[in-house]
């Protein structure tokens, strides 16, 4: 319904600006708890009976909510201006217009956030001292209930892994030779691997990208692993090597409370020299690699741009871990 200056806000309209479950969404919906990609696990605001007056800190009551899903998506509003008793409700349009663009930015996952922190590393599986085939690990981030695993992504939340050489096949440290160059690369340019609401990012860049899903985020994933990034080196003898991240779910969106992040070091180069001294190409260790290892990190919410939840995993483990 369209309004203007002067029509008479009903308290069912007033009910719908709270508690619309379905387009033009409610502030409960959209800050509350929600379904899907709407809802950030705040208190919901109460709506009004029929036939009573809606009074001034009933209008309060959303406002402030709105306000505070504004500060913590740094969206802009213009239609929350606190109010008295006698005063004139004149901003319907406005409301309108603000109640949507709050609903657009929680889902997005809140993408312009800062009241976000990161965790340490919670994981970090290694692989054999050195190694040549495929090293391959899957790690897990638990939530204490499906809701909370959607208000988690929803308010901004991300996981997080990434990869490093921290041993050599020859020399220390992911400095000799040959492999372990090549390695400290391809890892440099995945960088930080973000799974955020509705995509993914990498921090690093160059290498070449195989595969590329990086428009995968959480609320695209199932329960069964998709691909959201292949990373490979760009140079010979080398290309044949490649990071892959994929990422899943133990039940559908709503259900849900886990999610695996599996990633896959594959070693494909030769790993045989025909010379002289070694006709038969026997294994070369100066074409081992060295020690690999992966992290699991949260970029968690935080309170500190209003919000009373903010919500984290309840756990990680690591779920598979294999070298061969």
């Amino acid at each position: 319904m369209a309004y203007v200056a002067g029509d008479t806000i009903l308290d069912d309209e007033y009910n719908n600006f709270v508690n619309s479950s379905s387009s033009p969404f409610g502030i409960n919906h959209i800050g509350g708890t929600g379904s899907a990609q709407y809802g950030l696990g705040e208190s919901s605001v109460a709506t009004v009976s029929a036939g009573t007056t809606i009074n001034a800190s009933q209008w309060n009551a959303l406002f402030t909510a709105m306000d505070t899903v504004a500060s913590h998506t740094a969206t802009t509003i213009t239609s929350t201006t606190t109010k008295s008793a006698g005063d004139t409700i004149a901003i319907i349009a406005a409301l309108q217009t603000d109640l949507a663009s709050l609903a657009s930015a929680v889902a997005a996952g809140s993408p312009l956030t800062t009241a976000t922190t990161t965790s340490a590393a919670l994981q970090s599986p290694t692989s054999n001292s050195t190694w040549t085939g495929v090293f391959t690990t899957e790690m897990t981030a638990t939530f204490p209930s499906a809701n909370a695993m959607r208000h988690f992504f929803n308010a901004g939340g991300k996981v997080r892994v990434s990869a490093s050489v921290i041993g050599s096949g020859l020399a220390g440290n992911g400095t000799g030779p040959g492999k372990d160059v090549s390695w400290t690369q391809i890892y440099a340019a995945l960088g930080n691997l973000d799974i955020a609401s509705q995509s993914s990012t990498r921090s690093g860049s160059g290498e070449t990208l195989t595969t590329n899903g990086l428009a995968i985020g959480f609320h695209d994933l199932t329960t069964s692993y998709q691909t959201i990034i292949t990373l490979s080196d760009n140079t010979y003898p080398y290309a044949s090597n490649n990071i892959k991240v994929e990422a899943k779910l133990n039940a559908a969106i709503g259900t849900a409370t886990i999610i695996t992040v599996k990633m896959t070091a594959t070693d494909g180069a030769s790993d045989f020299t025909y010379t002289a001294g070694n006709p038969e190409g026997s294994d070369s260790q100066s074409y081992r690699n060295g020690q690999h290892r992966h992290q699991l990190f949260t970029i968690n919410t935080t309170t500190a741009s209003g919000l009373a939840n903010a919500f984290s995993p309840s756990g990680t483990a690591i779920a598979s871990n294999t070298t061969s």
